[in-house]
This record gives structure tokens, C-alpha cells and sequence, in this order.
């Protein structure tokens, strides 16, 4: 089976969210560096080990929140932003730009996938991803469609 889906544009803040989140999800590690940089205030008072604690952390997001924001204006991200359709099947994803020019992308590529409550992400790296709302689909088949790739290679639990 083929899924067409219809074209649809990823939005820069979209993909911003999308992106933070997938990043803060996969190095959740990184906040337990901040509590225990606050341990400390428990043996020697102090509300600086908490704020810089807290400071740090917010660097770490802020570093994160400035990598995507500047892919959106790189001239090699700007793929990720144009009006896209996509052609899946259980052995590629096509991405095309109009009825000629495409790219495919094996399943192989993929390295995680994700259902949120609108759509699936699927992640080729930690900037690259593939966004798909569920309203590209043109029926609910094609979404349980993907839906059983993602199951079957193991991406979606």
C-alpha cells in the first residue's frame, strides 16, 4: 500500500517546539545534573547553588532553543520548511517538492519515531525530522497505516 498524503508546510515554531522537546526528552539526564548541582544547599546553605544550578540549565535550554532557531535560517534547512508531500510505504519514504523532483529516504534512516496526540515525528538526527499531522492523511486507513509500519519496525511501542 502507497500512502499519498496531502502537502503540507512544517512552521519554524512548530518545528522549534518539536525539536526542543525531542532533544529534552532524549538528554533527560541533563536535569539530574541540575539537582545535583543544588545538593550542596542542603549541607551549606545557600541560594546560589540554586540559582546557578538554575542558571545553567537555562543555558542549556537557551543553547538548544538557538540550534534550531538557526536551522530554520540556514540555506541547507530550508527544505525542511517548503510545502511538502509524501509518498510511504513500508520499504521508503518519498519526499516530494512537486510531481518531479522527490528524495527518498529509507526506513533505515529513521533513528526514532514518536506519536503525539496530531501526528507523528520521525527523527533522522537530532535537527532533521519529519513531521506528519494527522491531517495530511487523506483517510484514517492511511494514518493506521503508518501507524503499523512504525509498530512493525519498531519505532512506536
Amino acid at each position: 500500500m502507497i500512502v499519498k498524503t496531502r502537502k503540507y508546510k512544517l512552521e519554524t515554531k512548530q518545528y522549534i517546539k518539536i525539536a526542543l522537546a525531542g532533544v529534552i526528552r532524549q538528554q533527560w539526564w541533563v536535569i539530574l545534573i541540575a539537582l545535583g548541582l543544588m545538593l550542596p544547599a542542603i549541607f551549606i546553605w545557600s541560594h546560589w547553588w540554586i540559582t546557578g544550578a538554575l542558571i545553567a540549565y537555562a543555558i542549556y535550554i537557551l543553547f538548544w532553543l538557538i540550534q534550531f532557531a538557526g536551522i530554520t535560517q540556514l540555506e541547507q534547512g530550508k527544505i525542511l520548511f517548503e510545502r511538502l508531500s509524501y509518498e510511504i510505504t513500508s520499504q521508503q519514504i518519498l519526499i516530494k517538492i512537486n510531481t518531479k523532483q522527490g528524495m527518498p529516504i529509507k526506513w533505515e534512516q529513521i533513528r526514532r519515531a514518536r506519536k503525539l496526540k496530531n501526528g507523528f515525528v520521525l527523527w533522522m538526527s537530532k535537527v532533521q525530522l519529519i513531521y506528519l499531522p494527522f491531517k495530511v492523511f487523506n483517510t484514517e486507513n492511511e494514518r493506521k497505516f503508518i501507524e503499523t509500519i512504525l509498530r512493525r519496525k519498531e519505532y512506536v511501542k
